[in-house]
């Protein structure tokens, strides 16, 4: 009961944020299209009329792709039907869109609502593997645009500039990932660490949720080695989900635009689009950012800003639909937003935290190595490594039960004001 309580509180704790956040984009959505002119936008939406079902055709890909390079990201004897990680893309992008952090939210959401068929903590890592050649895509999709920008396009000092100053950042944001990678830099479990220092560490996070992050990092790190035709496959899926994007801002600019687009234009836009994306996740639907980023390049792309702030609302809608079809999902598994994100929060606290007795394959990691393999059972009767670490858990669990015991029973036979005071020191 204390866990579900606690992994609960953080959603509950993000709601006046998220509202923060909601309000903000509205005004700013309000002031762009005021800007641009109601009018001209609607009469831009108008001429794409009809042609919105092929922009949501062209966004169908983009969804199919990515999760073909999910399912691709399952190893061992787990395996993922497309047709259940389609449904759980469409509803964990669908969460992402309507909560603050999307991010954090719409992860957890994909990997519990296929529980049911792989597990968890396998799902999490595939997801994990997923999201760094999806990041990796995404840093030479941005830096590929601003090339293109910097060398075709003309552009005033200021903005040349800062095109300049964004490429250095890109091409260090690579680099520090590389850096990363190569060193096998487990910074997650290195966290933990620090974090168990402190009295909140040493009270919410335990040695089981450090092994099972651990063995996350160590399937990451360990992909590329094992699987590279398979790599290779996944980032090309990668790739044809910018190259989708890019075609989708090409469409609708054929129909909106008075002003004949090309395919660099519409690259440049859709790696801009990126960036708003990235770096406002938090805004739910990155309603007004994406007006205000759409218009500034259309403008300096000379398409003008109503083809912007138009470009932008018509995404807006597409993205709306598509988050109708995973709330549609949601309500068929009786569910709602809100639910399924602590549904999501609870399972990962619980894998994280006791899955290692159920999983099927335990891999224990010495000097960055694997030293033994197999089952819970398998591992304990060999009394190796893991049967060692096993029966040291178990004795630290049962000396803090024995603790625990022993501290109410001693205050049973204090002194009031003794007795008042003990609590607080226990919970340190």
């Amino acid at each position: 009961m204390n866990q579900s309580t606690n992994t609960s509180d953080p959603s509950k704790r993000l709601k006046p944020i998220g509202i923060v956040f909601a309000l903000f984009g509205l005004l700013l959505f309000a002031y762009f299209l005021w800007k641009a002119g109601p009018g001209e936008v609607a009469s831009g939406i108008r001429k794409l009329g009809a042609g919105f079902l092929l922009v949501l055709a062209i966004s169908s890909l983009r969804y199919v792709v990515r999760t073909m390079g999910w399912v691709l990201c399952f190893t061992g004897k787990d395996r993922l039907r497309f047709r259940d990680a389609f449904r759980a893309y469409v509803v964990g992008d669908a969460v992402g869109n309507l909560t603050p952090l999307g991010l954090v939210a719409s992860e957890p959401t994909k990997a519990a609502l296929v529980r049911d068929r792989v597990p968890l903590l396998t799902a999490i890592s595939a997801l994990a593997v997923q999201n760094l050649f999806y990041s990796l895509s995404v840093a030479l999709f941005i830096l590929s645009g601003i090339v293109i920008l910097l060398l075709v396009f003309p552009l005033t000092d200021g903005l040349r500039l800062m095109s300049i100053i964004s490429l250095s950042v890109v091409c260090a944001i690579i680099l520090t990932g590389f850096v990363i990678y190569h060193m096998r830099w487990k910074f997650l479990t290195a966290a933990f660490e620090r974090l168990r220092k402190n009295r909140f560490g040493q009270r919410f996070l335990k040695e089981k949720q450090k092994q099972s992050t651990s063995a996350v990092e160590e399937t990451v790190y360990s992909f590329y080695a094992r699987n590279k035709a398979r790599c290779a496959l996944i980032m090309a899926l990668e790739v044809a989900f910018h190259l989708a994007g890019v075609l989708e801002v090409y469409v609708t600019l054929l129909f909106i635009s008075d002003v004949p687009p090309t395919f660099l234009a519409a690259y440049v836009l859709e790696s801009v689009n990126r960036i708003i994306n990235v770096v406002f996740k938090f805004v739910p639907l990155r309603a007004g950012v994406d007006e205000a980023g759409s218009s500034w390049v259309t403008k300096v792309l000379k398409f003008g800003v109503t083809t912007g702030t138009t470009l932008a609302v018509i995404r807006k809608a597409r993205v709306i639909c598509w988050t109708a079809v995973g709330v549609a999902f949601l309500v068929r598994r009786g569910l709602s937003t809100q639910s399924v994100v602590e549904e999501a929060e609870e399972a990962v606290a619980e894998e994280l935290g006791g899955t290692v007795v159920n999983a099927d394959s335990i891999l224990v990691l010495r000097d960055g190595e694997i030293a033994e393999q197999g089952t819970h059972g398998e591992l304990i009767a060999r009394g190796g490594l893991y049967a060692a670490m096993w029966d040291r858990q178990r004795e630290a669990d049962e000396a803090a039960e024995r603790l625990r015991r022993t501290r109410e029973e001693a205050r049973a036979f204090l002194p009031p004001v003794l007795a008042a005071s003990e609590p607080a020191e226990a919970a340190e």
